[in-house]
C-alpha cells in the first residue's frame, strides 16, 4: 500500500511541476535569446527557427503547429517578418496569447513596407526587452518578480553595450563611417549609430553578380570614396580580392543580420551579434 501511495504521489507531483515552467514560443533565434535570459528556468522556451536559419523565407515543419498549440505566449517580432505565423497559429487552433516583440518602437521603411529588423538598434532592443517581460510577468504571476530581476540586469548589459557600440563609432573618423552592403538589415543600425550603408548598384540577391555588377560597384566605391565593403552574396574570393585591388576598399567580412550562430558560432548571443558587427566595421573601417 505505502508503494502504490508514493507512485500515486509522484505522479500527482509531476504533471504541478511541469505546469511551473510556461511553454513559450519564439518565433527565431534573436528573440528566443531575450526570452531565454529573461525567463530563464521558469520558462520551457521552444524557438521555430533556430540559429543560423532565414526567418524570412521560413517554411514551418509538421512539428511547429504541436508546439504552438501548447504554447502560453507566442513571441514574435512583428513589423512584417514573420508572414508564414498567422497562418501556423490558426492551423494549430492556439489559444496562446501572440505578443509582439517590437511593440512601441518606431517602424523605418524599407521600400514601401516597415523595415521588422529593429533589433539592430540596441535602444530598440530594450523596448524589446520590456516588453517581452512585461508578457511573461502577466502569464505567470507568481515568477514577475523573478522575471523583472532578470530583466533588469539584462537592461544594464544592453545599456553598458549601447555606450560601448556609440564609442566604437566615435573613433571612426566621420568620412570614413559609410560601407558597402547588400544586406538590407542595418537601417535602424545606420539611424541609431551614424554608419552609412549603400546598397551596391546593380546587384540582386538571387544570383552572383555579372562582370558588369562588379564594374557598377567598383565604380561606385570609387565615387563615394567608401572604405570597405560587406558582400555577403559574393562568395567567389576572385571577385572580392579583384573588387579590393581596384578600389583600395577593405572587405569587411560577414555581417550578421537576421538570425544568432549555434553555440560554437560567432555570435550564440543578441550581445555577441552586435559586438560582433562592431567589431567588424570598425576593423575596416577605424584606419
Amino acid at each position: 500500500m505505502r508503494v502504490l501511495l508514493v507512485l500515486a504521489s509522484l505522479l500527482i507531483a509531476s504533471p504541478l511541476q511541469a505546469a511551473e515552467r510556461i511553454n513559450v514560443v519564439a518565433s527565431f533565434s534573436i528573440l528566443a535569446d531575450f526570452v531565454h535570459t529573461i525567463g530563464g528556468d521558469k520558462v520551457n522556451l521552444t524557438t521555430l527557427v533556430g540559429p543560423d536559419s532565414d526567418v524570412h523565407v521560413y517554411t514551418p515543419a509538421p512539428g511547429d503547429a504541436k508546439r504552438v498549440a501548447e504554447a502560453k505566449l507566442v513571441i514574435v517580432n512583428g513589423l512584417g517578418l514573420e508572414g508564414w505565423l498567422p497562418r501556423l497559429v490558426q492551423s494549430a487552433g492556439s489559444k496562446a496569447q501572440v505578443v509582439t516583440a517590437s511593440a512601441g518602437i518606431a517602424p523605418l521603411k524599407l521600400g514601401s513596407a516597415a523595415d521588422p529588423h529593429a533589433w539592430q538598434s540596441v535602444p530598440n532592443a530594450k523596448i524589446y526587452v520590456a516588453d517581452i517581460t512585461d508578457a511573461l510577468a502577466a502569464a505567470d504571476p507568481d515568477n514577475a518578480d523573478f522575471f523583472r530581476a532578470q530583466a533588469k540586469a539584462y537592461l544594464e548589459k544592453l545599456e553598458a553595450l549601447d555606450r560601448e557600440v556609440r564609442d566604437a563609432v566615435a573613433n571612426i573618423q566621420p568620412e570614413r563611417r559609410k560601407v558597402i552592403s547588400t544586406h538590407d538589415a542595418f537601417g535602424y543600425f545606420a539611424a541609431e549609430y551614424g554608419i552609412q550603408f549603400i546598397a551596391p548598384l546593380g546587384v540582386s540577391t538571387e544570383t552572383e553578380p555579372s562582370a558588369r555588377d562588379i564594374a557598377a560597384i567598383i565604380g561606385q566605391i570609387k565615387a563615394a570614396s567608401i572604405p570597405a565593403v560587406f558582400l555577403e552574396n559574393i562568395s567567389d574570393d576572385r571577385l572580392i580580392r579583384r573588387i579590393a585591388a581596384e578600389t583600395g576598399a577593405k572587405v569587411g567580412g560577414t555581417l550578421i543580420s537576421d538570425g544568432l550562430t549555434g553555440e560554437k558560432g560567432l555570435a550564440p548571443t543578441y550581445i555577441d551579434m552586435v559586438r560582433h558587427n562592431i567589431k567588424a566595421l570598425t576593423s575596416a573601417l577605424d584606419h
